[in-house]
């Protein structure tokens, strides 16, 4: 294989895992930073912060991968997926298992680099997360609600980063809420990134929150992104995290609830949603650097 043909595989592969795509990466990472910051040994140490962030690439490329395993046939008829690898033809099939593998392997041996007290719990927390992240993809087609599965895998990035820290997930008042924040927020801003295919599911038959939900789903999204805020006000607030938190959570709040209102699914495009779930990463970046600067300051 010549240079400029290897350079293409590689750039498939990175297309393959959606690491061309930052904003889909972060929106998994925030939540594990919020956890991170929320617990009693806040701040935590450099090594675990990568380890964690390492763990999170992986995983995500494992769902990425896993999802366009199970939806190659699908992804070629959806304007917005047509263009995905697998969909195309560009990588092979045994090329996204091997590449689905490897990240397995990376994923073990984040989980095994881990405080040693911890790994235990971290490789079961991780155990327990991987077949729901490997079926998730398949919900579309026989669960009403795949959004709501997607928010549970979503809350594994609050649980392990946590076990990965205290050795424990007996966290009380903080993980609990924080954990529920997480799958709130989730199941909000996929719903809306869900609104871009909403039309093209229906005609193929697929299912989601959007098509279950109707003329409904904008109030849905709205109050779950209302109460992922006040579970992580609960969170900070019983962290005992600092006055310096609370602007940046007001000024998310108004925001939130801003976009929802301006949102217009009769008018808007699919760059309308993807602008939303854009929106969504800096509104949970912006609360983490809150949690942050509300431990450290």
């Amino acid at each position: 294989m010549n240079r400029k043909a290897l350079s293409n595989s590689f750039y498939q592969w990175i297309q393959l895992l959606r690491w061309n795509k930052p904003s889909g990466r972060l929106i998994l990472l925030i939540p594990a930073g919020w956890s991170l910051w929320l617990t009693p040994n806040a701040p935590p140490s450099w090594k675990l912060v990568l380890l964690i962030i390492a763990g999170g690439l992986c995983s995500s490329g494992v769902g990425c991968i896993a999802n366009d395993l199970w939806d190659q046939q699908i992804d070629s008829q959806i304007t917005r997926t047509k263009s995905r690898p697998l969909a195309q033809g560009t990588v092979s099939i045994s090329t996204a298992v091997g590449l689905l593998v490897t990240l397995l392997l990376l994923s073990f041996i984040v989980v095994i680099s881990l405080p040693p007290a911890s790994i235990t719990l971290c490789l079961a927390m991780a155990l327990l997360a991987l077949p729901a992240i490997l079926i998730y993809p398949s919900s579309k087609r026989w669960f009403s609600y795949p959004q709501a599965i997607l928010a549970i895998c979503w809350g594994f990035a609050v649980l392990i980063p946590w076990a990965a820290s205290e050795s424990s997930l007996d966290g009380g008042i903080p993980l609990l809420t924080c954990w529920g924040a997480t799958v709130m927020w989730t199941f909000g801003f996929d719903t809306v990134y869900a609104m871009a295919d909403s039309k093209e599911d229906k005609n193929l038959g697929l299912k989601s929150s959007v098509i279950s939900l109707g003329v409904k789903a904008k109030k849905i999204v709205a109050i779950s992104y209302a109460m992922a805020c006040f579970l992580l006000a609960i969170a900070a607030y019983t962290s005992g995290v600092n006055w310096i938190f609370w602007p940046f959570w007001v000024t998310v709040v108004i925001s939130m609830q801003d976009q929802i209102l301006s949102l217009d699914r009769s008018k808007s495009s699919m760059s309308t949603f993807g602008r939303h779930f854009k929106n969504q990463v800096w509104l949970g970046g912006l609360l983490l650097l809150g949690l942050i600067l509300g431990k450290i300051a």
